[in-house]
């Protein structure tokens, strides 16, 4: 039997964020008899609903929801597993993959995914060169895809990548028809934005920036092993206190972005299930090193041995200090790595040799709008800085606005805090995304450039030898720390609430506040 959703005055204006978008908000959608409805608060906006250019938690849960991937990843560790595809083979060498597709697979439109709608996905995916588009270039190239016949794919990679298989979950595939009917002059970007051309289990709805995101089953998912979900939907809850409280008063089934002391005070919560698990999460301060007075290396380093370190491990909760850029565990992290910790000494002779070496100014640093641990974060900064002499503004902020900001180092802020998780388990993915410079505009790294770091990360990424790739990484590693790019902060373990009436969820440590509800059930 299906325990249905309360939802009170107060719950529903809490959600709507206004009251006039709680009294434009279709209560139905809670109320509705005998329909389940998965409601997951989170405080994030989905920018963007193209594919090829979004990225983020919010925009990944979307696509894992209304797009299919060729094959997806499941488990600890993460392994590949089908999804469009539903075999493959892979050379000995590592250069050659064919995937065979599902002749069941179909579009929303009800037309078949075909070979060729593959092809033109990753080739609409490189051309655009946003998005999850960094995974795959320099590694998949035009010439190298073929279409043999409607069911079979075949990638010839331009080089070695021993993780390709584990990227694959991030290239979703489009409906080409669909997208070459709305083509424009922008390669569909402007439709998609708004539009769905996928193959997923579920379709938007009702979209309504700022409030909620409302998708719901198709009437004919072709994918296997789905739950009883007749809908999903992602309400927007900026404050991770008011996540909590709704997830205890039972207005939401989960919570993803709750903090330490969320999780300790949901301890004992009737009817509440706490997912506290390990993963690939790093959380970091990024620094404009390309305009403004952190461009000033010594400066940065000032910063980074001011930084109260025991601070913010204490304001995380659970989690761990990072030791330099990669994760603890991760192939390669090198746990001797020498990196800064509080030393005002240090920090005050940094300082002396910098363009204000008696301080004296203000920086400004930003954080999303409503993320309570981010907000003592940047209270801690705040604090450190007071010992260099330099003020600190704090602005809150919209996630859709703090990416707006990282298109260009004349908008990007002094300090800019990003958590990011592994979407895949390789050291490629957060060495890449965050710090080569072909990344530069986007939000995992707006602006830094080495063109030394960018050749460690190319060689380290196309090196099948383990050995070789660890050699790669330690001086990647090294080459980042002194260049002082980011305050490195802390390892999160991911921490997720849910009602026990959830049934199906399993735990895997990749990207897992973007939540894949089509094996989900309300019970």
């Amino acid at each position: 039997m299906t325990q249905g959703i309360t939802v009170s005055r107060r719950g529903l204006m809490a959600m709507a964020g206004t009251s006039l978008a709680a009294a434009s908000f279709p209560q139905s959608l809670f109320a509705q008899s005998g329909r389940n409805i998965l409601i997951i608060a989170a405080g994030q906006d989905i920018p963007s609903f193209d594919p090829h250019t979004s990225s983020g938690y919010s925009a990944s849960f979307l696509l894992r929801n209304t797009y299919d991937p060729l094959v997806r990843v499941a488990g600890i560790p993460p392994e590949p597993v089908p999804a469009l595809a539903d075999s493959w083979t892979v050379s000995e060498d590592g250069l050659e993959y064919v995937f065979t597709l599902n002749p069941a697979a179909r579009f929303h439109s009800g037309a078949p995914v075909t070979a060729e709608d593959v092809v033109y996905s990753f080739n609409r995916a490189l051309t655009l060169a946003r998005g999850n588009a960094w995974m795959i270039r320099g590694i998949v190239t035009p010439e190298g895809m073929v279409a043999e016949g409607a069911g079979t794919v075949r990638f010839t990679l331009g080089v070695p990548y021993a993780a390709f298989l584990q990227v694959l979950p991030w290239i979703f595939i489009v409906e080409k028809a669909a997208v070459e009917a709305n083509l424009g002059n922008d390669q569909g970007e402007a439709w998609l934005m708004n539009n769905i051309a996928g193959s997923g289990p579920f379709r938007v709805a009702r979209s309504q920036a700022g409030t909620l995101f409302h998708l719901e089953r198709t009437p004919e998912a072709w994918q296997a092993g789905g739950g009883n979900l007749d809908g999903v939907i992602w309400q927007i809850v900026r404050e991770t206190a008011s996540q909590r409280l709704m997830l205890q008063r039972g207005e939401v089934h989960m919570a993803v972005d709750l903090t330490s002391e969320d999780m300790d005070a949901l301890e004992a919560a009737p009817g509440v299930v706490r997912v506290i698990e390990p993963e690939y999460r790093t959380f970091s301060i990024k620094m404009n090193t390309a305009h403004g007075p952190l461009a000033d290396i010594n400066l940065r380093k000032a910063i980074s041995y001011a930084t109260n370190y025991q601070a913010i491990i204490e304001a995380a909760g659970y989690a761990d200090l990072m030791t330099g850029p990669l994760p603890d565990g991760i192939l390669g992290h090198d746990p001797a790595l020498e990196v800064y910790r509080t030393d005002l000494d240090k920090a005050r002779e940094h300082l002396a040799q910098s363009a204000h070496p008696e301080g004296g100014i203000t920086l400004r640093m930003v954080h999303v709008s409503g993320l309570e641990q981010q907000r003592r974060w940047a209270l801690i900064m705040l604090d450190s800085l007071k010992a260099l002499n330099i003020n600190l503004e704090i602005v809150p902020m919209n996630w859709p606005d703090m990416v707006a900001a990282c298109k260009s180092p004349e908008t990007f802020p002094d300090l800019f805090p990003v958590y990011q998780t592994a979407n895949y388990g390789d050291p490629d993915n957060i060495a890449y995304a965050a710090y080569h410079s072909s990344r530069n505009g986007a939000w995992q790294n707006a602006v830094y450039a080495n063109p030394e770091v960018d050749a460690l990360i190319e060689a380290a990424r196309a090196e099948i030898d383990s050995e070789a790739r660890v050699a790669l990484y330690r001086r990647f590693q090294e080459m980042v720390v002194a260049d002082a790019p980011d305050i490195f902060g802390v390892l999160e373990r991911r921490k997720l609430g849910m009602r026990d009436v959830v049934q199906g969820y399993r735990f895997s440590p990749v990207a897992s506040n973007a939540v894949e509800a089509w094996g989900l059930s309300l019970g």
